[in-house]
C-alpha cells in the first residue's frame, strides 16, 4: 500500500475514533491527511472505498489474530493463544475493531472482498472449535461453539469499553477474559 493510502486510512481511523462513522466525510479525511479531496477520490473513490479498505484491514487483523495458535498442537493452548492475540487486536486497533463489528456508516455495505476476508477469519475460529470436539461432531455443533467463543470475547471487549467497566470492581479485565475463556475450553476437554 502506498504512503498516501496509508496516510488516508490513518486519518480516517483517527476521525472514526473521535466521532464514529458520522465524523467520516471525504472533506474531513482530506483535511486530517493534508490532502485534497481529489486525492481521496483518486485513491479510494470516496468514503465507501475508505470504509471498505478499513474493514478489509480489520478482517485481516482478526484473521492474523486467529492464526496465533495455529502451530500449537494442544487445542487448549492454541485457542488461548488466538484469544490473547484477538484481545491484542481489540486493544491496539480500536477503530478497526469497532468498524469490523458493526459500528459503521448505515449506508456502508462491505464489498464481496471484505465479506470474504471476514469469513476467512471466522473459518479460523471454526478450526479451533472443531479441535474441541470429537472428529465426528456435526457442523452445527462446531459453529455454535465458535460463535459462543466469539460472543464471549466480543462481550468482554464491549464491557471493557463501557462506562460500567470503571465501576465493576475488576482490576484486570484481560486476566478475567482469559480465565473465562480457559474455563469454557475446559468444559470441552475435561474428562
Amino acid at each position: 500500500m502506498s504512503d498516501t493510502k496509508s496516510k488516508i486510512l490513518a486519518a480516517a481511523s483517527a476521525l472514526f475514533l473521535e466521532g464514529g462513522a458520522k465524523a467520516l466525510s471525504v472533506r474531513a479525511i482530506a483535511a486530517r491527511a493534508n490532502l485534497s479531496t481529489i486525492g481521496i477520490y483518486s485513491h479510494f473513490k470516496g468514503k465507501q472505498g475508505i470504509l471498505d479498505a478499513l474493514f478489509i484491514e480489520a478482517a485481516n487483523m482478526v484473521s492474523t489474530a486467529m492464526e496465533a495458535g495455529t502451530p500449537e498442537p494442544d487445542p487448549k493452548k492454541a485457542l488461548m493463544k488466538a484469544t490473547s492475540a484477538y484481545l491484542d487486536f481489540a486493544e491496539r486497533h480500536v477503530a478497526h475493531y469497532r468498524l469490523f463489528f458493526g459500528e459503521s456508516d448505515p449506508d456502508y455495505a462491505p464489498s464481496t472482498e471484505a465479506k470474504d476476508r471476514a469469513r476467512e477469519a471466522y473459518k479460523k475460529l471454526l478450526v479451533y472449535a472443531a479441535r474441541l470436539h470429537p472428529a465426528d461432531a456435526d457442523k452445527q455443533t462446531i459453529q455454535e461453539t465458535a460463535l459462543g467463543f466469539w460472543a464471549l470475547l466480543h462481550g468482554f471487549v464491549g464491557l471493557t469499553r463501557h462506562a460500567v467497566a470503571a465501576h465493576a470492581g475488576v482490576r484486570d479485565w484481560r486476566a478475567l477474559i482469559l480465565k473465562t475463556v480457559e474455563d469454557r475450553i475446559d468444559t470441552f476437554i475435561s474428562p
